[in-house]
């Protein structure tokens, strides 16, 4: 019987832990949601630099239903790619001008929607129209 609370002890703890890890996240990654201002006409860059905390994880193109040749935001992830995407803190950056399927199907293909330092110089200077955070669920 110890060991079940043991078990159950350690569960808790750990889930107590991400989940508050999640909310720090949020919580850090709304403020520039709030600042949003000093963002929108910029290059993406500049948001990236100042997010000194934490960095995106994995980025996903966001398709438009009118013209599937354009994305027209993007979702950035702040998991690793092998935990559950249910619940996870999304940075959604809406482009000033849409970024070709072609360009971003290239850097998926290429490192599996991970955010690497290609992404970092592909996004780096695409202009910022909005910005939203969220938690999936």
């Amino acid at each position: 019987m110890k060991t079940l609370y043991k078990i159950f002890f350690c569960s808790f703890f750990l889930i107590s832990l991400e989940i508050s890890a999640q909310l720090d996240t949020l919580n850090y990654l709304k403020q520039f949601e709030a600042n949003k201002v000093e963002y929108i006409n910029q290059p993406f860059s500049k948001l990236l630099n100042n997010m000194v905390q934490i960095q995106p994880k994995s980025v996903w193109g966001g398709m438009s239903f009118k013209n599937k040749s354009i994305i027209p935001f993007s979702r950035f992830k702040f998991c690793e790619m092998d935990e559950s995407f249910s619940s996870n803190i999304i940075l959604v950056i809406v482009w000033q001008t849409p970024l070709p399927v072609s360009e971003t199907d290239y850097y998926e293909n290429k490192n599996g929607f991970f955010f690497t330092n290609d992404e970092k110089n592909y996004y780096g200077n695409k202009i910022v129209k909005d910005i939203k955070v969220y938690r999936s669920h």
